[in-house]
């Protein structure tokens, strides 16, 4: 059962990301970044009104006019909460088996907390121009690459503390729902927006299977090459169920 203060808590979430991220660059950030990593931990699927599954049908697109899954359900789907100028806060749901692929967040602060199921999360961090040690490899093609330090591959749990990005550290990752669906509260600190040079970009990882039974150890550096979106990802859209938020 939900607990009863939960309104105010997923409530306090937002003021305190409000608070946290209308100022990333001043001396109480550190401080107010800490506080809200405290709140969004606290919290469970079952205070936002959730329980485990993946994507419904009703986050399929509308037959006519509509892309072509059209009328299928998508492997990921967002319910949208709040956004400002300053953040943006909704929850996705993955389908068993669903990915969501390696992509960036340029310039951008991000918390993810599992509510249900199990992710895995590769995180890497790009590098600078001329750190590479090695050429791209022959997979590239000759097209544009970059270098990345590939930092972790993780599992997250509804027990995990939040995982967090940040315009320099682990700011690109890939999610995998673990063995049957998977939900995750995703706060964005500032927002997407392609206008102000925050557009998605995805990325395919320049290396082929390791050679022996055990991955290669990380971290380790490695090389990126820009894709489109793959045609087998969407996302599609959901009602969000669970308390009222206001700002």
């Amino acid at each position: 059962m939900p607990r009863d203060n939960m309104a105010s808590l997923i409530q306090r979430v937002a003021r305190q990301a409000r608070i946290t991220f209308r100022s990333p660059a001043g001396p109480a950030f550190g401080e107010n970044l800490h506080r809200l990593q405290q709140l969004l931990n606290e919290v469970r699927a079952e205070d936002l009104h959730l329980a485990p599954r993946g994507p419904s049908a009703a986050a399929a697109a509308a037959p006519g006019g509509g892309p072509p899954w059209a009328g299928v359900v998508p492997p990921v789907s967002y319910m949208h909460i709040c956004e400002t100028e300053n953040f943006s806060m909704g929850v996705f749901l993955l389908r068993s088996g669903a990915c969501i692929p390696l992509h960036d967040h340029p310039g951008m602060n991000g918390m993810l907390k599992v509510l249900y199921g199990t992710l895995r999360i590769a995180c890497m961090d790009t590098l600078p121009a001329g750190a590479a040690a090695a050429p791209p490899p022959p997979a590239a093609g000759g097209g544009p690459c970059l270098r990345a330090l590939f930092r972790s591959r993780q599992h997250y749990t509804p027990a995990s503390p939040p995982c967090l990005l940040s315009p320099h550290t682990d700011n690109l990752h890939q999610i995998d729902a673990v063995d049957g669906p998977a939900a995750f509260l995703d706060i964005l600190a500032p927002p997407y927006d392609p206008q102000h040079g925050r557009d998605c970009h995805y990325y395919r990882l320049l290396e082929g299977p390791p050679a022996g039974a055990e991955p290669p150890a990380l971290p380790r550096e490695v090389w990126l090459m820009e894709t489109p979106q793959a045609a087998d990802f969407w996302c599609g859209g959901e009602p969000y169920p669970g308390p009222r938020v206001c700002l």
